[in-house]
């Protein structure tokens, strides 16, 4: 079973005490700002729920021009393959 358009993307647990640390350490650092943890599952959610979709689009996006350029390579390679015929 496949992702429907728009779904919200979900992360594992790892992914998400890896993305609350960073958060943290983001407002800590830039912000001078300590938030709890209500708020860093919010900010996860906001990601999730907006940001991730745009950025899953954008990798399929270049993954997609990564496959038409290999294409093109690969027709030129097969030309390469000819044999001069005397």
């Amino acid at each position: 079973m496949g992702r429907k358009r728009n779904d919200k993307i979900l992360l594992g647990d790892k992914e998400k005490k890896q993305l609350a640390r960073e958060i943290k350490a983001f407002y800590l650092d830039i912000r001078g700002e300590e938030i709890g943890m209500i708020e860093e599952q919010q900010l996860i959610d906001l990601f999730c729920e907006h940001l991730a979709p745009i950025a899953y689009n954008k990798a399929l996006d270049d993954s997609m021009h990564w496959l038409k350029e290999q294409a093109g390579n690969l027709e030129a390679d097969y030309y390469l393959l000819y044999k001069d015929i005397l």
